[in-house]
């Protein structure tokens, strides 16, 4: 059994379809589970990333909640030091906060991603996370 069936074996969720390389560098998948509605007002995804992959920074004009369910990941704000999250963290971004997310250098991520107050609008991409901001955390 290969490294990615140990890891579609403990899984949660299926890892869904591959995500857009205009929006994520590496390699990860996007598994939709609440779409968006106007009862709930809320976008809700399973996103698995593979080591050393992230999305772009963005920001979600309703705010965002991370709940990482697996691996070892980064988390950061514009303007901020990188933070080291991992399984059982939960992250609150406030709305328009520029930030991004995604997996360390030797571990995949899994984390389900709530985009809320959605009426707001629900993700305003922006430029790609560089190789020199994702290795501060290394220096």
């Amino acid at each position: 059994m290969n490294t990615s069936e140990i890891v579609n074996t403990n899984a949660i969720f299926p890892k869904g379809e591959k995500a857009p390389a205009d929006y994520f560098t590496g390699t990860a998948w996007i598994k939709p589970l609440v779409p968006d509605d106007r009862i709930f007002n809320s976008v809700i995804g399973n996103v698995v990333f593979e080591p050393g992959a992230r999305n772009n920074w963005h920001t979600h004009p309703g705010g965002q909640i991370l709940i990482v369910t697996d691996g070892i990941g980064y988390y950061q704000e514009r303007g901020k030091p990188i933070q080291l999250i991992r399984k059982g963290d939960v992250i609150t971004i406030p709305p328009d906060l520029e930030h991004w997310h995604g997996a360390s250098h030797d571990s995949s991520l899994t984390h389900i991603a709530i985009s809320t107050n959605t009426q707001n609008g629900i993700v305003a991409w922006l430029d790609p996370v560089t190789n020199e901001e994702y290795n501060t955390l290394t220096k």
